[in-house]
């Protein structure tokens, strides 16, 4: 039941990728340059004269527009603060913020961080090295380690920033 349940997830998730990004964007991109011929290009005389049929004012519209929505978009990227409140936004819903990825990240890296701290805990605690502060501290980061490992969380997930 669960295998079905994560297939219909992930179909329903791909459906809106296919939709939201591919066929609407078509759809109306398309429509949009229907609409303003037919509506406004074909009502005012001066731009019928311009444009008496539809595929010139298309591909002039698509050859202005797409520069247009190229810089509008870099804007956006990196020159607004709409993006990073998104990625921020982002970060706070991903559960992956708060936990260890699955594969290499929970498989190789956090065993291997984990043995380093272990073995330096040690090294220090031979040498004389550690006190009580540290020795708490790297106790605490050895549990968290190991409560990621088996698939705990960390931090504040969706929390407030």
């Amino acid at each position: 039941m669960r295998v079905k349940l994560r297939f219909i997830a992930r179909a329903w998730y791909y459906f809106r990728i296919g939709y939201s990004t591919y066929l609407t964007f078509l759809l109306g991109y398309l429509s949009t340059l229907v609409t303003v011929y037919y509506l406004a290009v074909k009502n005012i005389p001066q731009l019928i004269s311009l444009f008496p049929h539809f595929v010139p004012f298309a591909v002039l519209a698509t050859i202005i527009g797409g520069p247009l929505s190229v810089a509008i978009g870099w804007v956006h990227l990196k020159r607004s603060l709409a993006f990073s409140s998104e990625q921020d936004i982002s970060v706070e819903a991903n559960p992956y913020s708060y936990k260890l990825t699955p594969g290499y990240s929970k498989e190789v890296y956090a065993p291997i961080i984990l043995e380093q701290l272990m073995l330096i805990k040690r090294i220090a605690e031979s040498q004389g090295q550690l006190d009580m502060e540290t020795k708490a501290r790297l106790e605490h980061l050895e549990r968290q380690m190991k409560h990621l490992m088996d698939g705990g969380i960390v931090g504040n997930p969706r929390g407030k920033v």
